[in-house]
């Protein structure tokens, strides 16, 4: 992975990730129960729930899972009972993380959080000690050999994006979360496929960290998404191109 982008720094864990479908599935039925907990059941009428279903068909997640999740969170259904929380902390090497999660059932995941921190050479932060280095943003990565950064600019800058980034190959594309599925659509109305697109928390900067810090960083990570309750794990480091090649 000589050369990735910083996004692809960031987002590298992917497949590791999807490798873990049983937990991709309760993870992406719980963000359409809570997107259509709180704008309702019709996607055409709530952009998260819209989202979350297109996420959910990233992964694969059944028609009748997605049904069943809309309906959880209409209550038409029981199981809906789900709150999300997002706790701030500490990774190895001083590494700001961000901890998003949905539960039915706080005190248990905010134990199990801090376990897990506590074990893996992390801390708890108070609130607010982190998240400011974190901006929410849509995120669309191009392929830089397919496309032209004028191709991306001109269709991305007229849809509503903020910025076009050309990161050693990659062309990335950062909108405002509110205009992320108009500015999708619009690459895809003009037949450019993205190699990946979501609104995500990005960090404000990325800071550099040693070999043997980026893998106890990795360490805690992995021991966190291994908690059903854990949807989203966002980090500020820089990852070695060593390390990012282990992964491999």
């Amino acid at each position: 992975m000589a050369g990735h982008s910083k996004w692809a720094n960031i987002q590298h864990r992917k497949g590791r990730q999807d490798a873990k479908k049983a937990k991709f599935f309760t993870k992406a039925a719980k963000d359409i129960i809570l997107a259509a907990k709180a704008g309702g059941g019709n996607p055409e009428d709530n952009s998260a729930l819209r989202l979350a279903i297109q996420k959910a068909k990233q992964v694969n997640l059944p028609k009748d899972k997605i049904d069943n999740a809309i309906k959880k969170g209409t209550g038409e259904l029981a199981g809906g009972d789900i709150y999300e929380f997002q706790y701030e902390g500490y990774a190895p090497g001083g590494v700001a993380l961000l901890i998003e999660v949905a539960t039915d059932n706080k005190n248990r995941t905010v134990a199990e959080v801090r376990h897990v921190l506590t074990k893996q050479g992390g801390n708890m932060g108070e609130a607010g000690s982190v998240a400011w280095m974190f901006d929410k943003k849509g995120v669309l990565v191009f392929d830089g050999e397919q496309y032209t950064e004028d191709q991306i600019m001109e269709i991305g800058l007229e849809a509503g994006a903020e910025d076009v980034l050309d990161e050693d190959g990659s062309l990335t594309v950062h909108t405002e979360p509110g205009e992320f599925m108009a500015v999708q659509k619009a690459f895809e109305d003009a037949g450019l496929v993205a190699q990946s697109a979501e609104v995500t928390m990005v960090p404000q900067n990325l800071v550099e960290v040693d070999a043997d810090t980026a893998r106890k960083v990795l360490k805690l990570m992995d021991a966190l998404e291994d908690n059903e309750d854990v949807q989203n794990l966002y980090v500020n480091a820089d990852f070695p191109d060593e390390v990012l090649e282990e992964m491999e």
